[in-house]
């Protein structure tokens, strides 16, 4: 099994405010005025989506936002993390318009829900602090999960509502694989996003990405784990960034692991899955490295079939999951297809061979 090392960064107590806090800021950087027939081209207009502009100060504002200010990162790693989330900001923006097309709105008190779990666990006085460091006030993050809501309400309206998973499916998939339903020894069904801290001759995710130091591999991490807050699939973002190339194909899925191999692993890796509940995410750490690891279920020993509590229900989830990833794929990809978008901060990157001028932030007061 492939589980690559990962680094010093676990999960923090206050990682529920610290990730959403930090995820907003994709959101509430990308604005989506009324377009316009021709907008004006500057050296700061990194992007424009059917008319709109996205600003380097969009995007500034964001990684600011988003970054661990104690990880320093080169000109290169910092730009490489611009691009994508230029990319995630032209993205988010079409949602939007899609959105307001569609009339999708959030009630008050589903945002208001939202606020107030963002701010559960933490003092007014920290979560205040935690605000000022990311350079976003209370308004600007009630306004970013206002846009993140939009954005899920969109994708489970367009995408999610229209998946079925018929029981011939279900039973077809089960005498296909009835092998795999008879544990012979306690296991958990995981999968991983690995990120190594040096560079990969062998890539093959679909991004590209690949961190190359530890400092870069701690900021992917924390991305990630800021993305998957937010909304996206675990299966998504193993498939788009990472760095394994046996699992990265798959979405991530390492299938059924016993304990006894679980129990061989280095302590962080094992202790990231061994009494962990199905669902959760943790970030285990070695050698400068990271390793997101997801417990997909608990298995105990024993053959199962349809009637055993859970079976169905888990290879309908598997099912739903597999062609949701694929119709939500398609209709991200169909969607950017459709829309008028320029990105000229890579058209300008590629046209310079990647001598970019003033690549610093705007100082942390600009709006």
């Amino acid at each position: 099994m492939t589980m690559a090392a990962a680094s010093t960064t676990a999960f923090c107590n206050r990682s529920g405010l610290f990730l959403i806090i930090s995820s907003l800021a994709c959101l509430s950087a990308c604005r989506t005025p009324p377009a316009t027939p021709a907008p004006s081209i500057s050296a700061d207009t990194w992007a424009t989506v059917d008319g709109r502009t996205i600003t380097r100060n969009d995007v500034d504002k964001a990684f600011r936002r988003q970054s661990d200010p104690s990880q320093v990162m080169s000109e290169e790693e910092a730009l490489t993390a611009k691009l994508n989330l230029l990319n995630d900001l032209i993205v988010q923006d079409i949602l939007l318009a899609k959105a307001a097309q569609l009339k999708v709105e959030v009630p008050q008190a589903e945002l208001d829900t939202a606020y107030g779990d963002a701010k559960k666990n933490i003092s007014d006085e920290e979560f205040q602090k935690e605000l000022t460091r990311r350079n976003l006030s209370a308004e600007e993050m009630r306004d970013g999960l206002r846009r993140e809501l939009l954005i899920q309400k969109v994708i489970a309206q367009e995408v999610g509502s229209k998946v079925a998973i018929a029981d011939q499916a279900v039973s077809d998939f089960f005498i296909a694989n009835r092998s795999q339903f008879n544990v012979a020894e306690e296991s958990y069904h995981i999968a991983q996003i690995v990120i190594t801290p040096m560079a990969d001759p062998n890539l093959t995710n679909r991004s590209g990405d690949d961190a190359k130091t530890p400092q870069a591999a701690t900021a992917k991490a924390q991305m990630l784990m800021e993305r998957l807050k937010s909304g996206a699939t675990f299966g998504d973002l193993a498939a788009g960034y990472s760095e394994d190339p046996e699992t990265a194909p798959r979405g991530g899925d390492l299938g059924l692991v016993p304990v006894s191999r679980l129990k061989q692993l280095p302590p962080p890796l094992r202790d990231a899955v061994l009494n962990k509940a199905p669902g959760n995410v943790t970030v285990a750490s070695v050698d400068g490295g990271h390793t997101l690891v997801l417990v997909v279920s608990h298995e105990l020993a024993g053959q199962r079939d349809l009637s055993t509590p859970g079976v169905r229900e888990r290879i309908t989830d598997a099912l739903r999951g597999r062609r949701e990833q694929l119709l939500r794929a398609a209709y991200l990809t169909a969607a950017r297809n459709d829309a008028a978008v320029v990105n000229y901060l890579a058209r300008r990157l590629v046209e310079s061979n990647g001598a970019m001028p003033s690549l610093q932030p705007a100082p942390p007061g600009t709006k």
